[in-house]
C-alpha cells in the first residue's frame, strides 16, 4: 500500500512551539480573568469604602424636630466622588416606617436576604442594582434612632454608577492582558530560539549523510549531537552496521557462487560439445550420464550456496532458523539413513542407526528442514570417504554431564574411514576448504552448513577419531530437556 496518503510530519520545532503556546495561552487567559476578578474586587472594596462615608456624612445629619425626623443634606456629602466626573451619585433617606424623606425616591430597594458586610463596624449592605438603565452600586446604611420619643432604624441609601469602577478594572485588565502575553510570547521566543539553535547539530550531521557517497557506511559521529539523540544515532549506526553486513555477505555469495559454478558449467559446455560430435550412440549415452551426475553436483552445490546464504541473512544466527517447533530427532535420522541406503549398498558398506538407551524420545525444540541438511550432510561425507566395505554409524544418545542435572542430547555420526588429521579439524568448518586427499565430487560446503545450521540451534560440534571404527566421529552436542511422559 502506498504510504504517501499518510500525513507528512510537522516541524518538531512547531510541535514544540505549539505544545509550549497552548498551556501558556490557557496559563495566560486564567491569569487575566483571575486578575481582572482580583482588580474589580480591589475597586469595590475601595469605592464601596466612600459610598460609606458618604452615607455616615448623611446620617451625621439627620435631626429630630417637633417629634420628626428631617434630613439636610450637605454638598460635602456627595462631594467624594467629585474627581472623578466619570459616575454619577444617587441617595436616598427613608423614615422609621419606609417613607420617603429625602432624595431620590425611585432609588431601588435593597433586595431581600442581602448579606450585611463584614469588613466595617456598620449596619451597612452593599449591593449591585440597575438605575434609569444604568448599573449601579448601592450602599444601604441602618442608622438607629432614640430620641425625641422616636425609636426605630432609618434607611440610608447612597448608590454610584459603575463607570469608574470599570475604568479601573479595564485599566488592570489592560496591564495584566500587554504584560502577561508579553511575558508568554517572549518565553515562547526565547524557547523557540534556543531549541532552533539545540537542533544545529542534527541538521550538521544531516548535511554529512546528506553528502556521503551511496557506498559509504561508516559510523556516524556520536560526540556530536547531544546526549539524548545519541541513542538514535548509536541504533542507526547499529542498522547501518548489519545493512554493511548484510552487503558484503551478498557480494561474497556473489563471489562464491560465481566462483564455484563456472568450473561445473564449462565441464557442462564441454560434455555437451563432446555429446553432439559423438555419433556412436553408446558414447553418447556415457556422456549424457556424465552430465547427469555433473548437473547433479551442480545442483547440490546450488542448493548448499543458497542454503548458506539463507543462513547469513538472518542477524541473529538462530533467526529465522530456530523457530523451536518440536523436532523427531530419530525419526529424521531414520528418514536420512533410509535415503541414504542406497548409496550406502553401492559402496557395500554398513549403515546403522543406534538409540541408545533404545526407544529413546529425541523430541528437541528446532527446524525441521535444517537438522535434515545437518544430517544429510555428515552422512554424505561419511560415505563418500569411508572405503568400500567399511562401516558407518548414526547414534543418538541422552548424556547427562558430571555434576550437572542438565541433561544433552548427543548426535554421533561415525565412520572407518581415513579421518582427519588433527591440525585440519579446525580448517575444514571454512567454506570451500578441501583436504589434500578428499574424494572427488565434494564441494567443501558441508561441513561449513553443519557448523552454521549447530549455531543456529545452540548445539555444540566437535570432530575427534573414533575409538570404535578407528575412522572419524562427529559428535553434535543439543540443549535438551528430556520429555515428559504422559500418563
Amino acid at each position: 500500500m502506498p504510504r504517501n496518503w499518510l500525513p507528512a510530519r510537522r516541524s518538531l520545532l512547531g510541535q514544540f512551539v505549539r505544545w509550549l503556546l497552548l498551556p501558556l495561552m490557557v496559563l495566560w487567559a486564567v491569569n487575566v480573568v483571575l486578575d481582572y476578578r482580583g482588580g474589580r474586587e480591589a475597586a469595590n472594596i475601595a469605592y464601596d469604602r466612600t459610598l460609606l462615608a458618604s452615607a455616615r456624612i448623611i446620617a451625621d445629619q439627620l435631626a429630630i424636630r417637633d417629634g420628626k425626623v428631617t434630613v439636610t443634606v450637605p454638598y460635602v456629602a456627595l462631594d467624594n466622588f467629585e474627581y472623578d466626573n466619570r459616575g454619577r451619585l444617587y441617595y436616598r433617606v427613608s423614615g422609621l416606617n419606609g417613607e420617603f424623606l429625602s432624595g431620590y425616591d425611585d432609588l431601588p430597594d435593597m433586595p431581600a436576604g442581602t448579606p450585611r458586610s463584614d469588613l466595617y463596624p456598620a449596619l451597612v449592605h452593599f449591593h449591585d442594582a440597575k438605575y434609569r438603565q444604568l448599573p449601579i452600586r448601592v450602599a444601604t446604611l441602618f442608622q438607629p434612632v432614640n430620641e425625641g420619643g422616636l425609636q426605630g432604624m432609618l434607611q440610608i441609601q447612597v448608590a454610584e454608577t459603575m463607570e469608574a469602577r470599570d475604568a479601573i478594572a479595564g485599566k488592570v485588565l489592560r496591564q495584566t492582558l500587554w504584560g502577561q502575553g508579553l511575558l508568554v510570547f517572549s518565553a515562547v521566543g526565547f524557547v523557540a530560539l534556543a531549541l532552533f539553535n539545540m537542533l544545529r547539530p542534527l541538521r550538521r550531521l544531516s548535511r554529512e549523510v546528506a553528502a556521503r557517497e551511496p557506498a559509504d557506511l561508516s559510523p556516524l559521529p556520536l560526540d556530536e549531537v547531544h546526549r539524548e539523540i545519541r541513542p538514535l544515532v548509536a541504533a542507526i549506526n547499529q542498522h547501518t552496521g548489519r545493512l554493511e553486513q548484510l552487503l558484503a555477505r551478498q557480494q561474497r555469495f556473489a563471489a562464491d557462487a560465481s566462483h564455484q559454478l563456472r568450473t561445473p558449467l564449462a565441464v557442462l559446455t564441454t560434455q555437451a560439445e563432446h555429446a553432439l560430435r559423438e555419433g556412436d550412440p553408446a558414447l553418447m549415452r556415457e556422456c549424457l550420464e556424465d552430465m547427469r551426475r555433473t548437473l547433479g553436483h551442480t545442483t547440490r552445490l546450488t542448493n548448499q550456496l543458497l542454503l548458506l546464504a539463507r543462513l547469513d541473512a538472518a542477524a541473529d544466527p538462530a533467526g529465522a532458523a530456530r523457530r523451536n517447533d518440536p523436532v523427531e530427532l530419530d525419526t529424521l535420522a531414520e528418514k536420512v539413513c533410509v535415503a541414504k541406503l542406497k548409496e550406502a549398498r553401492q559402496k557395500a558398506l554398513d549403515l546403522g542407526l543406534e538409540l541408545e538407551p533404545a526407544g529413546l524420545d529425541a523430541t528437541l525444540p528446532g527446524n525441521a528442514v535444517l537438522l535434515e541438511e545437518l544430517l544429510v550432510n555428515l552422512l554424505d561425507n561419511a560415505i563418500r570417504y569411508t572405503p568400500a566395505g567399511g562401516t558407518v554409524t548414526v547414534r543418538l544418545r541422552q548424556q547427562s554431564r558430571p555434576g550437572s542435572r542438565r541433561t544433552r542430547l548427543q548426535l554421533e555420526v561415525e565412520d572407518s574411514g581415513p579421518g582427519i588429521p588433527a591440525d585440519q579439524r579446525h580448517a575444514v568448518f571454512e567454506r570451500f576448504h578441501q583436504l589434500p586427499e578428499a574424494a572427488p565430487g565434494g564441494s567443501g560446503l558441508g561441513l561449513a552448513i553443519v557448523r552454521d545450521i549447530c549455531r543456529a540451534h545452540r548445539a555444540t560440534i566437535e570432530l575427534a577419531d573414533s575409538p570404535r571404527l578407528g575412522g572419524l566421529l562427529v559428535r553434535v552436542d543439543f540443549p535438551w530437556q528430556k520429555p515428559a511422559r504422559e500418563g
